[in-house]
């Protein structure tokens, strides 16, 4: 079973992996990273931790049982009790309900590690995958946006009743 562990420096490499396999397949439904992403990978890596170090992101990675990454899990523009989840789960591992369990899981780390109230996530309407995996995770609708020129819906989850099942994922005492 995958473990949902906080982005370490030494994920970097299985990191890197993850995003270069699934490049095409996250780019059907987001905007692609770019060649800089990938040419100034090790620097984004550290600015990242940097991030996290300072409180205002955690990231984290769904590895698996040799070390693998399977997903990213992340909170961005953490501030004033609330931040924006963003996901991902490699194009292998995808229709395993990996994403969903990974979501919940968060949700709860959100409240009870990191003090969160609420959770703000965005996807594309064509994205029908992401859709159902935040509105099992207990979001709801609250809008219309626009993504990289794609329409786009947002959500919103509040965490002061975190409802959702609490699934441990192993591993999970990030």
């Amino acid at each position: 079973m995958p473990e949902l562990q906080l982005l370490r420096p030494d994920h970097a490499p299985a990191l890197l992996a993850f995003e270069r396999e699934n490049r095409a397949y996250f780019a059907a439904s987001i905007p692609d990273r770019g060649e800089e992403y990938f040419a100034r990978f090790d620097e984004r890596h550290r600015d990242l931790l940097a991030e996290q170090e300072a409180g205002v992101c955690y990231f984290h990675v769904l590895v698996g049982p040799e070390g693998e990454v399977l997903g990213r899990v992340n909170l961005v523009d953490v501030a004033d009790g609330s931040a924006d989840l963003g996901y991902r789960i490699a194009q292998r591992a995808a229709g395993r309900g990996l994403a969903t369990l990974a979501v919940r899981k968060m949700c709860g780390l959100a409240a009870d590690k990191y003090g969160l109230t609420a959770l703000r996530a965005a996807t594309t309407v064509d994205n029908a995958a992401s859709r159902a995996v935040l509105i099992r995770s207990g979001f709801t609708i609250t809008g219309e946006t626009q993504l990289s020129g794609r329409p786009g819906l947002t959500f919103l989850r509040g965490l002061e009743d975190f409802s959702a099942p609490r699934v441990d994922l192993p591993g999970t005492a990030c």
